[in-house]
């Protein structure tokens, strides 16, 4: 027909009704496959422990329409001759909804790496963790204005360069709180311990109360609290006494002398009898280790097999009493340190 064979602005219009097609279909399409795929991943994750499928389930819902949009209409526009300006407007336009859709998907990204796995969410962080995706946003913000601006023909070397310029004289004017700040996220990230962990720090001791973007806080068994600065706490030993599956019990037990052979060589039976009637203990061995000075020195060794302290100091108590009571029954005598007493000017016997 001789209407379709009419030009519009440099185009035919079955061209025109062609890229009015393409960009309709590509539109539905894709409104249609968010929705579908969204509602499978969706149901998959609740499932699952992975958050992976968590995480694309967030980014499709988070897929906005206008990006579609433009999408479809640049796709559209691809098998019309347009003039070069219309083009590359149309092309930059595109490539501007791709940043924002970008960077509205590392938002949500960032959000959701930050606040950890499902269901495990601490509040105790939460105010680093708002701080530290307040810092990551920013920056991706920003980068993506960059991006857009160097999209629209703007020359951001000189920009790059003064922030950059910048960027080293606040580094080293904060240096010391940058650190700290690290060490922080480190410390969020790594999770060598969290809060209400039990750790050790160097000798100091106690529960890990909170972890700040400069200092972390632990209260001590005594009652005070303890504050190190979060650089100097990765720099030191940390003893995390939280993470223990069980708890290894040396101890040594002096016997006199005068005890026979017979009783010296049961006496190691006596002790695993003893272990393994305990609850929460798990009998690992005990030797004749050494002659002490006015003793024979038995090494016993076993498993507590709870973390907990008043679990262990339970066990130690049980097991300490029925010691005592079966060596008095075998008439079996503790060692007690023996001294001898000099007297200045005293005549010898």
């Amino acid at each position: 027909m001789a209407i379709f064979e009419g030009t519009f602005y440099h185009n035919t219009l079955d061209r025109w009704l062609a890229a009015l097609a393409i960009a309709a279909a590509l539109w539905i399409v894709l409104l249609v496959l968010r929705k579908v795929v969204y509602h499978r991943i969706l149901a998959v994750s609740q499932r699952t422990e992975t958050p992976v499928d968590d995480l694309l389930a967030i980014l499709l819902r988070k897929t906005r329409t206008w990006f579609s949009l433009i999408l479809s209409v640049y796709a559209g526009s691809l098998v019309l001759a347009l003039p070069p300006l219309l083009a590359s407007v149309l092309g930059k336009a595109a490539i501007l909804a791709f940043l924002l859709q970008a960077a509205v998907w590392g938002t949500e990204a960032i959000g959701f790496w930050l606040a950890g796995p499902k269901g495990k969410k601490d509040t105790a962080d939460a105010p680093t963790i708002g701080l530290l995706k307040f810092v990551a946003r920013i920056a991706l913000w920003a980068s993506v204005l960059l991006l857009a601006l160097d999209n629209l023909g703007v020359h951001i070397t000189a920009l790059i360069a003064g922030l950059g310029v910048g960027g080293v004289a606040v580094a080293l004017a904060v240096q010391n709180i940058l650190g700290d700040l690290f060490a922080s996220l480190s410390i969020l990230l790594d999770k060598p311990f969290v809060i209400g962990d039990f750790i050790d720090v160097d000798g100091l001791q106690g529960d890990v109360e909170r972890i700040g973007l400069k200092t972390t806080r632990i209260r001590c068994l005594s009652g005070e609290q303890l504050i190190f600065s979060n650089s100097d706490l990765l720099k030191s030993r940390i003893r995390n006494y939280q993470r223990m599956a069980e708890r290894r019990i040396p101890f040594v037990i002096k016997i006199v002398r005068s005890t026979s052979q017979d009783k010296l060589a049961r006496l190691p039976g006596l002790i695993r009898e003893t272990v393994d009637a305990a609850a929460d203990a798990r009998f690992d061995r005990a030797h004749f280790k050494a002659f002490g000075d006015s003793s024979f020195d038995f090494e016993v060794v076993y498993w507590v097999t709870s973390p907990d302290y008043r679990v262990y100091m339970d066990v130690q108590q049980a097991i300490n009493l029925e010691i005592v009571r079966r060596f008095r029954e075998e008439g079996i005598a503790f060692a007690t340190p023996a001294r001898a007493v000099v007297i200045e000017g005293a005549k010898p016997t």
